[in-house]
């Protein structure tokens, strides 16, 4: 077991709130999940959301770059050459 550490529960708004010491590294923002397990509290790092690109910022400084159609996903198969090795696809 690590270090112990102790900490009091106080009024915030209408919540309660646990002030963590710094020695234990949580950055400030950090999205914490809490549970109770058998009368117990678990506190540990809520898993981070999957970010996705925005591509806002750019969409009109191309306006030629649309999505393309179903047709124009298909391609051919072919042969590849790299380095002089004919590699086929199976």
């Amino acid at each position: 077991m690590g270090e112990e550490y102790r900490a009091k529960v106080f009024k915030s708004g209408n919540s309660v709130a646990l002030r963590l010491p710094k020695a234990l590294g949580i950055k400030e923002g950090t999205e914490m999940r809490v549970r109770e397990e058998a009368g117990r509290f678990v506190v540990e790092p809520a898993e981070a959301p999957a970010r996705k690109i925005s591509l806002d910022g750019i969409w009109g400084a191309i306006p030629w770059l649309k999505p393309l159609s179903p047709e124009e996903r298909e391609f051919e198969e072919r042969e590849l050459d790299w380095e002089g090795k004919l590699l086929k696809r199976d």
